[in-house]
């Protein structure tokens, strides 16, 4: 009966006290664990030694293995590999204006589902459930060949427009997650100063929301370059094209692939490398 008396005459004495306690939500206990599968690759960084020391071994030995049969197995590794690397532009060049592509895409479409019009939110729930749900194969196939009926489209403006159009639905929810990531204060805080809504999203919301979906859009460039080698189905020269035309000219497959694997595989490791150096420096510079 003391105790409860000296707790209560302290919260008393305390408003402060009592209004965190008032507030603070009770922890529910047994709460599912929601756990999300993607198709992106591990992001090495230094903290995380196991996912680093992975990452180290598997580079090393794939380029370890790639560079000793280019080097020491020329016929047929190095004729494989020096036709199959000439692809590498034209990969590189679907995958970096995809990415912008889907940006801007996933930028608008991560403002709608923000907005306050039910209308806008609505459309941008639709296109993000629309496009998730058809494969990305089957909307490359689709721009390229049943568009192609209608309209005059080259196979990069048909990748470009697949890969972005595709990847913009996902990119919607990382920005939307980014812009409800700032807190509520910063945008109030903007308007208390005199700045306009759309001034303060674009001087004080959109910078904060860059810096945090940054390693998220570095993740999407490289599930993205993984999945650029589906334009090889359109005809376009990529990697795997060149890789497909040599097997149809040597019947050398097994090779070929390997090579293509390796290829792919030393990309994609240099390239979550260094999203991972980018999340140790926005962290490190808060």
């Amino acid at each position: 009966m003391e105790q409860d008396q000296h707790t209560k005459s302290s919260l008393v004495a305390r408003p402060d006290l009592a209004k965190k306690l008032v507030s603070t939500p009770v922890e529910k206990k047994n709460e599912a664990v929601r756990i999300q599968m993607t198709d992106g690759v591990l992001i090495p960084s230094k903290s995380d030694h196991h996912v680093f020391n992975s990452w180290r071994i598997t580079f090393f030995l794939a380029l370890g293995i790639l560079a000793s049969l280019v080097l020491f197995v020329p016929e047929p590794y190095r004729a494989i590999f020096l036709v199959t690397i000439k692809g590498a532009p034209v990969t590189f060049q679907v995958t970096v204006a995809a990415i912008v592509g889907a940006m801007i895409i996933g930028l608008f479409c991560g403002l709608g589902s923000v907005s306050k019009s039910r209308v806008i939110n609505m459309i941008s729930g639709v296109y993000v459930e629309f496009i998730r749900g058809i494969p990305l194969l089957v909307q490359l196939i689709f721009i390229y060949y049943a568009m192609g009926r209608l309209f005059r489209i080259e196979g990069v403006v048909a990748a470009i427009a697949a890969l972005s159009i595709c990847f913009g639905a996902y990119m919607g929810e990382i920005f939307r997650a980014g812009i409800q990531a700032v807190p509520r204060g910063q945008m109030e805080a903007a308007l208390a100063l005199g700045l306009s809504r759309s001034q303060a999203f674009r001087h004080v919301i959109l910078p904060q929301t860059i810096k945090v979906v940054l390693p998220a859009v570095g993740n999407e460039f490289i599930s993205m370059l993984k999945d650029s080698s589906l334009v090889s189905t359109i005809a376009l020269s990529d990697i795997l094209r060149k890789g497909r035309e040599y097997i149809s000219r040597t019947f050398l497959s097994l090779e070929t692939m390997l090579v293509v694997a390796l290829i792919y595989l030393v990309i994609t490791l240099v390239f979550s490398r260094l999203v991972g150096i980018l999340e140790e420096r926005l962290h490190r510079h808060g």
